[in-house]
């Protein structure tokens, strides 16, 4: 029996407790949230549907490029293999000829520093990932 009692005061102290956070609480201001909760929803699913469209947009401009860009990465690799060969044939050349000239020197440098730029340029394309 004195669980009854009990009972009933938890239950007028809660209905106590209710009425005062009702009290509390603004109605006005609850709606102005919920209208700026809306009109954040608005601005998020326009921002999402620009990304889409930008995103289908890149996928596109991505689509008409890659050709070219697979046919340049297939020269360029073809070049710096014609010019490792050439580099190749210079060495041997000036290796036998044992008199450098400032001439040869100077090519001779250069075609490596262009060896050189070639090669990071192909490893860059190579490691974004668009080569075939």
């Amino acid at each position: 029996m004195e669980q009854q009692p009990e009972m009933e005061l938890i239950r007028a102290a809660s209905e106590e407790l209710s009425l005062q956070f009702k009290t509390l609480i603004n109605t006005d201001q609850v709606d102005n949230i919920n209208e700026l909760q809306h009109l954040i929803l608005g601005r998020l699913q326009d921002s999402n549907a620009i990304l889409s469209h930008f995103n289908d947009y890149s996928q596109q401009c991505f689509a008409e490029v890659s050709g070219d860009l697979s046919h340049n990465t297939r020269l360029l690799r073809s070049m710096k293999l014609d010019l490792d060969y050439i580099f190749q044939k210079l060495s041997t050349v000036s290796l036998r000829i044992r008199v450098p000239d400032d001439s040869v020197c100077t090519l001779y440098k250069r075609l490596d520093e262009f060896n050189t730029i070639l090669g990071l340029v192909l490893d860059l394309i190579h490691n974004k990932g668009m080569l075939n």
